[in-house]
């Protein structure tokens, strides 16, 4: 039953004729909801159907329809909750408007949402549970996707990390490496100076001694020359006076030996040092002077009245009688020895890869090349820009070349005494060096010899 005051919401669900709530629930087109009794005996007893609210007739082919919906909808009491009515119309929202995306009464449908597309709830419910069911099968697809490419970035970072400490632990130990061969290196030339200062230790303490007992030799020498100057004999004194050489020039006789001995010693150190830099040198057939003649292992070179023909290529020279070695050094250092005996005039050291190989050319630093020369068979030089004149011990019959690129070092030996004739320091490479021999002109075959 219901109640004697019934509230504005209890109102929607009492039928209008029977002022009870609904029995089997109907709506006219006009919207308003009846007991399906109740309405069925008003039309029966009327000769056109009506709605009884508004007094407006209903056409006879529009049946009153049941409306389950609602009836199931106030049934569950859900009816009671303000969501659940239209707030314009105060009706059940029984009804879904995919237009507007928005749950409507049976009112909206006929004024508001009119023409629009309109489904039931049920329908509109499937729809959406559609939708959202595969809008969540896409999320799990999306966080699938994601933890897979999570798992990918992770096994990528743990591989670097491995490779990183790889290739740290690789690098530690080629360091390790080499600070054990350097460490060797260190203690191997240590003992090596340690071994040859001791020797020069010897050689001195025995020229101490040597020196020492001269020394007294000549003191003795002396007091027996003093005493005899006292001598008032003539015959006495000519027999006793003894024929010692003088003391400053043996004195300086010894230095000079001693200075010497120790010069050597400590040039052929330094030779033997620079030549473990030792490359093989062959001599290029591309840059030769066509009046120069190259043995077949191209070892030697010589000059010639005859001129080749050759291909004027810009590599070889066209007018002065040089050549260059096959082989080129842009690094490091490198050591190379070439034979002068009997030659009269030559010129030999290096050159870098860009001089001018065309006309005239002087050999100086300037012009790229680092030489020393012989002229009229004893006239050493350097070609250092202005000349620089050598005076070599004795004539080198073979000469060594050191280069030291990084350095800017270029040394020439006689490779026989040992002797430095002379260097270049301070030099700026950029370019490839490469060996560079002139044999001169042969005039007439008195520097006819191969270098």
């Amino acid at each position: 039953m219901a109640s004697s005051t019934p509230s504005r919401s209890e109102e929607q669900f009492l039928c209008s004729i029977c002022l009870e709530v609904f029995s089997e629930p109907v709506s006219t087109p006009c919207g308003h909801n009846f007991c399906k009794r109740c309405i069925s005996q008003t039309w029966d007893s009327n000769e056109s159907c009506f709605c009884p609210c508004v007094k407006r007739s209903s056409p006879s082919d529009h049946n009153s329809r049941p409306t389950p919906s609602s009836l199931r909808w106030f049934l569950s009491g859900n009816w009671r909750r303000g969501d659940r009515m239209c707030p314009t119309h105060q009706r059940p929202l029984e009804l879904f408007c995919n237009t507007d995306q928005s749950c409507v009464c049976t009112m909206c449908v006929i004024r508001e949402h009119k023409n629009h597309e309109v489904l039931s709830l049920e329908e509109a419910f499937e729809q959406e549970k559609v939708s959202l069911q595969q809008t969540v099968t896409e999320n799990q697809r999306l966080v699938e996707q994601r933890r897979l490419k999570v798992q990918e970035i992770t096994a990528a970072l743990e591989l670097s990390e491995r490779e990183a400490q790889r290739e740290t632990q690789q690098m530690v130990k080629v360091f390790s490496d080499i600070m054990e061969s350097v460490q060797r290196c260190l203690d191997h030339h240590t003992k090596v100076m340690e071994q040859s200062l001791s020797k020069h230790k010897e050689r001195a303490q025995a020229l101490i001694q040597q020196l020492q007992q001269e020394m007294c030799e000549l003191e003795k020498s002396s007091t027996e020359a003093q005493q005899l100057s006292l001598s008032t004999d003539p015959l006495h004194f000519l027999q006793r006076c003894p024929a010692l050489p003088p003391l400053e020039t043996s004195l300086s006789q010894k230095f000079n030996k001693v200075f010497r001995q120790v010069a050597s010693e400590s040039n052929k150190k330094e030779l033997r040092r620079v030549q473990t830099f030792a490359v093989d040198v062959t001599l290029d057939p591309d840059t030769v002077y066509p009046r120069l003649v190259l043995s077949e292992d191209l070892k030697q070179v010589h000059h010639t009245d005859v001129r080749k023909k050759l291909p004027d290529s810009p590599q070889r020279f066209d007018y002065c009688a040089m050549v260059l070695g096959k082989q080129s050094f842009s690094s490091g250092r490198f050591y190379f020895e070439v034979q002068v005996k009997g030659k009269t005039e030559w010129d030999l050291g290096v050159a870098q890869e860009s001089v001018n190989r065309k006309g005239e050319i002087t050999a100086t630093p300037k012009n790229g090349f680092w030489t020393i020369v012989l002229r009229d068979k004893d006239k050493y030089k350097a070609f250092a820009g202005p000349s620089v004149l050598l005076s070599p011990l004795r004539p080198p019959q073979k000469v060594g070349v050191f280069v030291d690129y990084g350095a800017g070092l270029v040394s020439f030996y006689d490779v026989d005494s040992a002797d430095l004739l002379y260097s270049f320091t301070g030099c700026c490479f950029r370019e490839k060096l490469f060996p560079y021999f002139s044999p001169c002109n042969n005039y007439g075959g008195t520097n006819s010899s191969s270098s």
